[in-house]
């Protein structure tokens, strides 16, 4: 007799290369914790419907935390046959238990097991991703309160445009990756639904209780239809779009910082523990981590698209296919897990260089002050905007900065010029400007970092 859970069908023998094709327990087994409550679970909703008994329960939980055990001192040991992590767990079962154990099965199937199991775990992930996540930020809160003071030139186009706090950009990138917590909660209402009593694909036939199954199981609310129930992977492609849009963002960060560890920018130097040397070259020192941080982001899109081409053309309910949901699952949550630590590190370790900052911004970055100038005196937008564009060239045919062009050069240009335009040549002047909420000034940067912290704490 076949020792397979659908076995009994069956007497040809399974071709070997089709055994290795079709097990999932290489991969799977790291939900061996979660297939283990959830069938605790299980056994315990039996007893309600009259199924087992509550001593035959007590015997499956307790048969079941004794396999638990194996798995976490390392003693399980997988046998041929053990196709997927519910195969084997029951089948040690079995071992340890006998006949009994062949009743913890009754009305449910892998399909709605398995769909369970991947929530139970992926709840259990997204809590300690969440954790990372909040980490990441108040790191980089802490950072941008603590050098509020340094200047930096700002880009658009990856040209200089005008001059921002180094925290300010600093928080540009902690304000994406709140969006990426409040987006993870979201995913985690959806995960926490118990597909767990939808059987194969009709339902349950023994009256199990699915509201009191999901609250032993700590889910927030069970599936409404089976067919749904079993086959709904909706929500690892939802979480594999989150990973995707965080790698994103943690990519974004990874390419400033690259660029701004350059010799030819010099604004910031990576820690030696984020970086690595050259096998042929002694005087290099390269910043691997963030180039990883950058390459694994197009890991965690490709699983994404992977799995969405996987689904798109299934038929209704439950089909092998969705085995393929798993690896690209456990490879994205793993890469977030280590990117977003990394990450960490990177920005709690990395020292910018307030002189190199500084040095880099130039009058010429001040235009649009010069413009703004001439708003304060009345003169429309669209017409400053030309004068400080002329004044920009005025200065090149002279050879000069901006900000060395003669007071009576600029009334050439407009009689609204005054000796007061000296102080559009001050940096800290020119972030001031910029005091509407959202803006680079420090009342506005506090701001910010008091609303991060404020989220922090809630």
């Amino acid at each position: 007799m076949s020792n397979k859970l659908w076995g009994g069908r069956f007497t040809g023998k399974t071709d070997p290369l089709m055994e290795k094709f079709n097990a999932s327990i290489n991969f799977d087994k790291r939900m061996w914790a979660a297939d283990i409550r959830g069938s605790q679970a299980y056994a315990r909703a039996l007893v309600p419907a009259a199924i087992i008994t509550q001593g035959e329960a007590d015997q499956l939980v307790t048969g079941l935390a004794q396999v638990a055990n194996e798995w976490r001192s390392g003693a399980f040991t997988i046998q041929p046959g053990d196709e997927d992590i519910h195969t084997a767990n029951e089948r040690r079962l079995t071992e340890l238990l006998g006949a009994v154990a062949g009743k913890l099965h009754t009305g449910r199937s892998r399909n709605d097991q398995v769909a369970t199991d991947t929530r139970l775990w992926l709840r259990g992930e997204i809590e300690q991703l969440r954790n990372y996540v909040r980490q990441l930020i108040s790191v980089t809160v802490e950072r941008a309160h603590v050098e509020i003071d340094l200047l930096m030139p700002g880009y658009t186009h990856l040209q200089p445009a005008q001059p921002v706090r180094w925290s300010h950009w600093l928080l540009s990138h902690a304000w994406a990756w709140q969006r990426d917590a409040q987006r993870l909660d979201e995913v985690l209402a959806r995960v926490n639904v118990m597909p767990l009593g939808n059987g194969a694909l009709a339902g349950n036939p023994f009256d199990i209780d699915r509201h009191a199954l999901a609250a032993d199981l700590g889910f927030a609310d069970i599936t409404k239809n089976s067919l749904d129930g079993v086959s709904d992977r909706d929500f690892v492609v939802e979480f594999l779009f989150w990973a995707t849009l965080t790698m994103v963002h943690l990519s974004r960060l990874a390419e400033d910082l690259i660029i701004y560890s350059s010799r030819e920018f010099g604004f910031v130097t990576i820690a030696d523990a984020y970086s690595t040397g050259s096998s042929l070259m002694p005087q290099k020192k390269n910043a691997d981590a963030l180039e990883l941080l950058r390459g694994k982001s197009g890991r965690v899109l490709g699983s994404m698209t992977g799995l969405m081409t996987t689904i798109k053309g299934l038929p209704t309910s439950f089909n092998k296919d969705l085995q393929e949901d798993k690896e690209p699952l456990f490879d994205a949550v793993d890469n977030l897990s280590d990117s977003i630590q990394i990450a960490c590190g990177v920005i709690s370790t990395l020292t910018p260089k307030p002189a190199h900052l500084r040095a880099a911004l130039s009058t010429e970055m001040l235009a649009t002050d010069l413009a703004e100038y001439l708003v304060r005196k009345g003169v429309p937008f669209r017409e400053t905007h030309h004068i400080a564009g002329a004044a920009v060239r005025m200065a090149e045919v002279q050879g000069v900065p901006l900000s060395e062009l003669a007071l009576e050069d600029l009334q050439k240009l407009h009689d609204a010029f005054a000796d007061d335009v000296r102080n559009v040549w001050d940096f800290e002047h020119s972030v001031e400007q910029r005091d509407a909420d959202g803006g680079t000034s420090r009342r506005a940067v506090l701001m910010q970092i008091e609303q991060l912290q404020t989220w922090l704490h809630e």
